[in-house]
């Protein structure tokens, strides 16, 4: 039953054509250098995402010691000097170090500059085995002026030589690898401390996992991976769109830890499949998983079974939450995307290629699985994938600029967007750090979010068209929050536009999607506008609370040709150095999302040690302590501020996301805004705050009811240090609107449990935001 796919006629368009992929994509940013190994005869294409900035190619060739020009096809010359400042070398240096060489006299082709549009494409063929570099420079004083810019590369492998390059690159020393064929398994054996990592070659290929613990096999007892024990241990549901942190046998002992995964989507737990399962859809005879796990595990003595349970990596399942049916489709990964963990006692285990061709899970089409095995001295980062857009090459979660402080504190991180960042520091704990942003200062990593640089002659045109304030209003050295928003009304994405200089202004936001978006309007209409990302070139750290300025005061130096700490109004910001005019320069902000007096730093990340280093310093005798995101949560619901995913999204439009005082209607024109000055006749719904009785704290989408009848929906809740009690956001209908209204949240299905709950005014603090504009 197992067939190849030119047998197979496809049932529906694959996004992208996933196991028809041959290329390898590289998405390298401002700021960064990125390498991978080609081929001789493979062919490379650098694309400018948004224009505008500098770009070197270089490579180092299999058989020579430095880097240079040689392994490209064409009348290029010597080419230039490689630039010494403007990313991180430390990659660069270690690789000559390798090759016992320096970087003195490496060489490279500079194959754009600033004044490359977006768009602009370089094509060029690898001429023998080598070490393709791409180096994207940050200019300096990029802080000060703007600047940013992203390339795709793209290689393209000599024909026969395809598969390779979806391989990814080894992550530590590897022991040993070999490739699982479609339809087939194989045992192995891991050491306590070794990494396995399941590769999925052509994308869209389920891998089952078992692992058995060798101790317990030598007594002849079995003890493998149970999926009670491992959701019970890890408070996980099932199936999850994930994997659990830690997988466990029956007797609660960990065998396996996870470090990084590119997917994101696999079912854990169920079973492999099962001749059963096939003979009942009328297919006797297929190939199946559970058999030849069954088969592999033999030589060590595990017994036969008739169904496998296993960890079903790349398998795509969820639970129908209408009638509770287990679904599938195709899965989410793509070439290359993988699993790896680390064993934490010696195992034996099993991996197959699936050769389920009846279903979606494979694509229609079973393809091979490689597997890794790797020492236990490896440095496996513990990170997932991410991908800020769906075309976008994947990127591991990373380490922002301030891990190196950070991590010394705590050791609860969780993702966003691309980067872990800190919950809350082991020396006070949420509670501790939201009274301290209140009674003295704290400090936090903000690096997560996203900021484009939007430059260019009609750089103001196109923030008149797609924000919902009036940018010719703004001047200099000033900010103000906007919404971006779409046709119908619906919030896109909110942040804060300041203007650096007559053409030039810095969206700070939280999507990606803003990016998309102001370069499609600006092509849409025609405009000479560049919209420059920066990557994770700058980060930002938020200064909030009564003594923040009084911090500030020992650290800032300002030239006479900028604003003074202490002019700084409420949206304001200036230019700022650290403590002298010779001290790293960065971007200091009077904004916050505390709701308290409060400023924000945007720096180099290669100052950002140094500059967190400084403020901890100056800050310590006022009672300045680090602050991670659990108790950011309770301050920014307290002072009524939204976020997307809550407050905002496709669901509601702006007046109804409560983010109607950034909707400026004597705008002549703006996207969205016919819809909302038509919603505003005759609004439907609106956003509250919600005193409840007690501290039980509803969660997101918990409905508000009157009686019977469901009125509204809890958008955001916490608990309230300073009030006492829980608190939520809601959004509920303007007939059920009026302050001082008793409402109900229900619980369980909506009727069972209530909780009561009164209508308040918003923000439930501070009212005129007295303390921010302090």
């Amino acid at each position: 039953m197992l067939q190849r796919s030119d047998s197979l006629a496809p049932q529906r368009v694959r996004y992208q054509g996933l196991k028809d992929a041959s290329t390898l994509r590289r998405d390298v940013r401002y700021g960064q250098m990125d390498h991978v190994h080609v081929r001789a005869g493979s062919v490379i294409s650098v694309t400018t995402v948004d224009g505008g900035c500098d770009v070197w190619l270089t490579s180092r060739p299999r058989d020579a010691r430095d880097f240079g020009v040689t392994a490209f096809d064409g009348p290029i010359g010597t080419g230039d000097a490689l630039p010494a400042t403007g990313f991180d070398t430390r990659a660069l240096r270690a690789m000559a170090q390798s090759r016992d060489t320096t970087l003195d006299q490496a060489r490279g082709l500079r194959i754009f500059g600033p004044d490359a549009p977006a768009g602009e494409t370089h094509i060029g063929k690898i001429t023998q085995d080598a070490d393709l570099i791409c180096i994207l420079p940050a200019q300096g004083g990029f802080i000060e002026t703007g600047a940013g810019g992203r390339v795709v590369l793209t290689i393209q492998p000599p024909a026969g030589n395809g598969h390779d390059l979806t391989l990814p690159d080894p992550l530590g020393h590897v022991v040993d690898e070999w490739r699982v064929s479609r339809g087939t398994a194989r045992a192995y054996t891991l050491k306590k401390g070794q990494f396995v990592q399941i590769i999925d070659v052509e994308g869209q290929q389920c891998s089952d996992f078992m692992a058995m613990r060798a101790d317990a096999l030598d007594q002849g007892v079995e003890r493998y991976i149970d999926s009670t024990v491992s959701r019970t241990m890890a408070r996980g549901a099932y199936p999850t769109p994930g994997l659990h942190d830690k997988f466990f046998d029956q007797d609660m002992v960990p065998l396996l830890a996870l470090r990084q995964d590119t997917v994101g989507r696999h079912d854990t737990f169920a079973l492999a499949c099962t001749a059963r399962g096939y003979e009942e859809r009328g297919f006797p005879g297929h190939i199946n998983c559970s058999d030849n796990i069954s088969g592999a595990f033999a030589p060590y003595g595990i017994g036969t079974r008739r169904a496998w349970p296993a960890i079903n990596f790349f398998f795509n399942s969820w639970i129908d939450w209408q009638n509770h049916h287990i679904a599938a489709d195709e899965a989410w990964s793509r070439p290359g995307d993988h699993v790896t963990m680390q064993a934490l006692t010696d195992l034996v285990c099993v991996s197959t290629a699936c050769p389920d061709d009846v279903d979606p899970i494979n694509g229609w089409n079973p393809t091979d699985v490689h597997v890794r095995i790797y020492d236990e001295t490896s440095r496996i980062q513990h990170a997932v994938a991410w991908r800020a857009n769906p075309e976008d090459a994947a990127q591991m979660t990373a380490r922002s600029a301030f891990h190196p402080r950070i991590s010394k504190l705590t050791s609860s991180f969780q993702v966003a967007r691309q980067l872990w960042m800190p919950t809350q520091y082991d020396a006070t704990g949420a509670i501790a750090e939201y009274w301290a942003c209140k009674t003295a200062a704290t400090l936090q990593d903000m690096s997560g979010l996203r900021k484009f640089d939007i430059i260019g002659p009609d750089a103001e045109e196109l923030l008149q068209i797609c924000l919902t304030r009036n940018a010719a209003k703004l001047s200099q050295h000033r900010g103000f929050y906007a919404l971006i928003c779409d046709a119908r009304g619906s919030v896109l994405d909110d942040g804060t536009l300041f203007r650096l200089e007559d053409t030039a202004f810095r969206w700070c936001c939280g999507s990606d999607n803003s990016g998309l978006h102001l370069r499609e309007q600006a092509a849409a209409h025609g405009l000479n506008v560049r919209v420059l990302s920066y990557g994770d070139k700058i980060q930002n750290l938020a200064l909030q609370g009564p003594k923040s300025r009084d911090i500030l005061r020992k650290i800032v130096f300002t030239q006479p040709s900028r604003p003074a700490l202490d002019n700084l109004k409420w949206f304001g910001f200036t230019i700022a150095r650290l403590h002298d005019r010779d001290g790293p320069m960065f971007m200091l902000c009077r904004t916050g999302f505390t709701g308290e007096l409060g400023y924000e730093i945007f720096c180099d990340s290669a100052d950002a040690v140094t500059i967190w280093d400084a403020l901890m310093e100056a800050g310590a005798p006022d009672g300045l302590v680090p602050m991670g995101s659990h108790a950011l949560e309770m301050l920014r619901i307290e002072a009524g501020l939204m976020i997307s995913g809550a407050e905002f999204g496709p669901e509601a439009d702006a007046f109804e996301s409560g983010l109607g005082f950034a909707v400026d209607l004597k705008k002549p024109h703006f996207i969205g805004r016919t819809a909302l000055e038509r919603n505003t006749t005759a609004p439907r719904r609106t956003l509250v705050g919600l005193h409840m009785v007690g501290n039980e704290v509803p969660v997101h989408g918990d409905g508000i009811f009157v009686g019977r009848e469901q009125v509204g929906t809890v958008t955001s809740a916490c608990h309230s240090p300073a009030l006492g009690h829980a608190i939520c956001m809601a959004r509920v209908a303007v007939e059920n609107a009026a302050t001082g209204t008793n409402l109900e949240v229900g619980k369980l299905d909506g009727h069972m449990k209530r909780l009561g709950a009164t209508l308040v005014d918003l923000p439930f603090l501070d009212p005129k935001r007295e303390k921010a504009r302090a």
